[in-house]
């Protein structure tokens, strides 16, 4: 990035045709000598510093994020108004920048946090038990168990269990037995049941549903034990005599719970999620990129770290083709686009619905320019492997993950292929916590992480006041450690995250 002219606004390549203001500009304020503003352009939008012909493409980044609809003068607002998405060609260039696995570098020591290494060799960052519903049906007895449990006050005599979770979902019947929407849900049930941020979990079911509990533990090889019960409310007798039942099972497995203890653990048994919601014009700018050294850093650790929000990659998939560790799984992410390509035309959707209205006010005009920015939070380590929603992560290194760009449901879906850490940029001030895993808010301006000082963990605002990208990310490294190792992060300390369990729903509702 480099500062253009007398007024504060960044030229991001020399090949770009626009700049970014960093400051609200007024009228005929100088962007570069001879250029002025035309009109009032708000922070982290875009102004022209070139004639842009009718049709021709607009550059951010170096790449396309656009073109124009209709001829844009120097020192005009670039927006929603005078700017068309067109389909253009991409090169692809199949792993053309993969290179062998990242090592540490001489100036960089191993990495440890304190975590909870379970019976399988799993490594949690949180000490949970988990009440999970099979079906919507069971939902209100599983929140009546966790009520009940944290009323009674037992959990005070157990201070080395982090809490109950109880986590319920919209669906498990009124669907096929069969297919891609029954196999979705079962991993991400799956996921969830043994994912290593809980040291027990209760599964509770209605009895009837099309998500039959018999069939689940069959299919994973699931035995019940002071790890995992389950049962349903038809089979214990009713609502009351359920939660009763409940209750007892989450008191037989509080020793259990207590029995787990922190150690030392090497970064490389950590599995970072990466999200961004409520993006803004300085999301690429400050956060994403800052987020993708800290995951450079934590890949040179041996960890991994899940990129996700297919939808929201859409026009810079190249950008991970070029990066893919060979031609296979360079097309796998190839396929995933147009999957949804065709999925969004079979609902009568398109992918530049997105971005947001609250995007578009915080400076994105298309979802080729949203790509651009969400992409950076994967830094420039080689895409090891595609995986599909809700799949166990079984790779090191930075991979791929196929969800929806909606937020909950993407981040559920990276939990339950083993995420044990989130990190989370925003720039209009996303609300929002992902138990079992913690979520670290970074916030991408100085304005947003001073008005919502109780949901931001980190300011990544300073990097427009000098601070570098790599420094920014050594600071979000560590800050993972902490939290990592028990330190609340804000959204924990707020509570959220008994709301936000949200399965991908793909095939019909009957």
């Amino acid at each position: 990035m480099t500062m253009a002219g007398a007024s504060k606004l960044l030229r991001l390549h020399p090949n770009d045709n626009v700049v970014i203001a960093i400051a609200d500009l007024l009228k005929d304020s100088e962007i570069e000598p001879g250029i002025v503003a035309l009109a009032r352009i708000p922070r982290g939008h875009k102004v022209a510093v070139q004639p842009i012909a009718d049709g021709a493409p607009i550059r951010k980044f170096g790449q396309i994020i656009g073109f124009a609809n209709g001829d844009i003068a120097p020192g005009e607002w670039v927006h929603e108004k005078n700017v068309v998405m067109k389909d253009f060609d991409r090169d692809y260039a199949f792993a053309a920048e993969a290179h062998p696995q990242e090592q540490l570098r001489p100036d960089e020591q191993p990495a440890t946090f304190m975590g909870f290494r379970r019976p399988d060799g799993r490594v949690g960052t949180r000490n949970y038990i988990g009440i999970l519903s099979s079906v919507n049906c069971s939902a209100t007895v599983v929140d009546y168990i966790a009520d009940e449990i944290n009323r009674s006050g037992v959990l005070d005599d157990y201070p080395e269990i982090d809490g109950i979770v109880p986590l319920t979902h919209g669906t498990g019947c009124a669907m096929a037995s069969k297919g891609e929407g029954f196999d979705v849900l079962s991993r991400t049930q799956w996921g969830y049941a043994s994912h290593p941020n809980f040291a027990a979990v209760l599964l509770i079911g209605l009895g009837c549903e099309v998500f039959q509990i018999p069939r689940f533990k069959q299919e994973y090889g699931i035995a019940e034990g002071e790890h995992f019960q389950s049962f349903t409310i038809q089979d214990s007798g009713g609502t009351r005599k359920a939660i009763e039942a409940g209750v007892a099972r989450i008191k037989e497995m509080l020793p259990f719970a207590r029995g787990q203890h922190r150690e030392i653990i090497p970064a490389s048994e950590l599995t970072l999620a990466l999200q961004c919601g409520g993006s803004d014009g300085y999301s690429g700018l400050t956060a994403n990129p800052a987020l993708g050294a800290a995951v450079d850093m934590l890949v040179r650790q041996g960890g991994t770290a899940i990129l996700s929000e297919t939808p929201e990659i859409y026009g810079a998939e190249h950008l991970l083709t070029r990066r893919a560790e060979s031609v296979e799984v360079g097309q796998k992410i190839v396929d995933l686009i147009h999957w949804w390509e065709d999925y969004a035309a079979r609902n009568s959707g398109e992918l530049n619905n997105n971005p947001s209205p609250g995007n578009k006010a915080g400076g994105l005009t298309t979802i080729l320019e949203k790509s651009l920015g969400a992409v950076a939070k994967g830094g420039t380590s080689t895409l090891r492997d595609v995986y599909r929603y809700a799949e166990r992560v079984t790779r090191k290194g930075f991979v791929y993950m196929d969800t929806p760009g909606y937020d909950p449901v993407a981040a559920t879906g990276q939990v339950a292929g083993g995420a044990n850490i989130l990190c989370f940029t925003t720039g209009r001030g996303s609300a929002y916590g992902c138990k079992p895993v913690p979520s670290i808010k970074l916030a991408t301006n100085n304005e947003l992480y001073r008005r919502m000082p109780d949901d931001m963990d980190i300011n990544c605002g300073d990097i427009i006041d000098g601070v570098s990208i790599e420094e920014k990310g050594r600071e979000i490294f560590n800050v993972i450690l902490d939290i990592a190792s028990g330190t609340r992060s804000k959204s924990e300390l707020l509570g959220y995250g008994r709301n936000e369990f949200v399965p991908w729903q793909i095939g019909a509702t009957m």
